[in-house]
């Protein structure tokens, strides 16, 4: 189903597009994830412009991952098909609906970004940057877009989505690092309480909010499961609580509230989006966030259903 554009504005969401095997139940079902490629995904049911920049491979995967993006209606220009396989993630569904994950990722076309196929980054190419996940600590693809995306400071909003996996990466201090290389460059960073516990367990998440504000960055939101979530600046805190759902599986709800923020900063800009919007932003991620929770894998609201 694809929606007409709001608007004439685009984001470009970088990360990883791979395979969910996940088991509930005793069955198994392969369905396209990977967080930044739920996100697109997620902004193009609210009719808003985007490219996904990634890798695709030519496999079956990867071609069952394209044709799901081009029926979407999420560009592809920047995105090459390699030789390579695509990256698969084992999701297994526990009893409560929370996913566990892990990811078979040595050799494969998802992160096998090369300077040669990223775009130049202009005034007036694009409106705002979505990056995060996998490919923003997956070697060397991470150096090549950290370095890529150091041309886009002061350009436009950039949104940064951790989304950490210590499956992939159980070393902290490795971790904390590649976290805070691409907080440099970020405008506003959105992470959950379980991101941010096995990271910094040793703080409180509002520490961590305070510390990545001293970064430069300009707002932090933070998500709390059932609890909601809450975003923080440098002036002010607006608490939201979570909205009660029948959760079937929670994959794809962070996802989509990555996607609500980056609506909302195209939407009002990101003045207004750190100040007078925030509050009707993060309530609506909320609503998005748990209707995508009351369905099965990574099915995130259209816009006319918010």
């Amino acid at each position: 189903m694809r929606l007409d554009r709001v608007e004439a504005m685009a984001i470009w969401v970088c990360g990883e597009a791979l395979i969910d095997k996940i088991s509930s139940a005793g069955a198994v079902r392969e369905i396209p994830g990977g967080g930044p490629a739920n996100t697109a995904h997620a902004l193009a049911r609210l009719a808003i412009e985007n490219e996904f920049i990634g890798g695709l491979s030519h496999d079956a995967y990867g071609q069952m991952m394209r044709e799901q993006f081009i029926a979407a209606g999420v560009g592809l220009r920047f995105t090459p098909t390699h030789e390579l396989p695509t990256c698969v993630a084992d999701v297994t569904i526990a009893a409560d609906g929370s996913a566990s994950y892990q990811f078979f990722i040595d050799g494969t076309a998802t992160f096998a970004y090369e300077k040669k196929n990223l775009p130049e980054i202009a005034n007036g190419d694009v409106d705002a940057i979505y990056f995060g996940t996998l490919a923003t600590i997956v070697e060397p693809g991470a150096t090549v877009l950290f370095e890529w995306m150091k041309g886009a400071v002061g350009k436009v909003p950039i949104i940064f989505d951790p989304n950490i996996r210590p499956s992939v990466m159980g070393d902290r201090e490795r971790y904390q690092s590649a976290v805070a290389r691409f907080l440099q460059i970020s405008d506003v960073v959105k992470a959950s309480t379980d991101d941010i516990g096995w990271l910094y367990p040793d703080m409180h998440e509002f520490e961590v909010a305070k510390s990545w504000l001293e970064h430069g960055v300009k707002l932090v939101v933070i998500t709390r499961g059932e609890n909601g979530l809450v975003g923080i600046t440098g002036e002010h805190m607006v608490e939201v609580p979570g909205v009660k759902v029948d959760v079937v599986d929670t994959v794809g709800a962070g996802d989509t509230v990555g996607a609500i923020l980056a609506e909302g900063i195209l939407h009002h800009g990101l003045a207004r989006a750190l100040t007078t919007e925030l509050s009707h932003i993060l309530h609506r991620a909320v609503q998005a966030s748990a209707i995508t929770c009351s369905r099965q894998g990574a099915q995130p609201p259209y816009r006319n259903e918010l």
